[in-house]
């Protein structure tokens, strides 16, 4: 499975690279902050919502700590699609929250 850091991430997100981030948490978990620009796709619903994803696409995926975001990225290799995990989840994330 390709990793990246929080870090890293936000690295790419300030040098303005257009970037596809799904935030597999739960509800009340975004309401606190997410990275802005994510898309919000709990990972109980991931199955359900595959037609809102483009194979043709690159995706990172977060969430708390790294370990359900590992989940959804496992599935969605399995089902063909361009994965990142986001390693430390929004624990390690310091850039800017929406």
């Amino acid at each position: 499975m390709k990793e990246i850091t929080a870090k890293e991430l936000e690295q790419k997100l300030v040098a303005g690279e257009n970037l596809n981030i799904i935030d597999v948490r739960e509800d009340e978990e975004v309401a606190m902050g997410k990275i802005p620009g994510a898309k919000h796709i709990p990972l109980g619903q991931i199955p359900e919502r595959l037609d809102e994803l483009d194979k043709d696409e690159h995706y990172y995926m977060v969430c708390r700590s790294g370990g359900r975001s590992g989940n959804a990225c496992q599935f969605l290799m399995q089902n063909g699609y361009n994965v990142t995990n986001m390693i430390g989840g929004m624990l390690d994330w310091e850039g800017e929250m929406e």
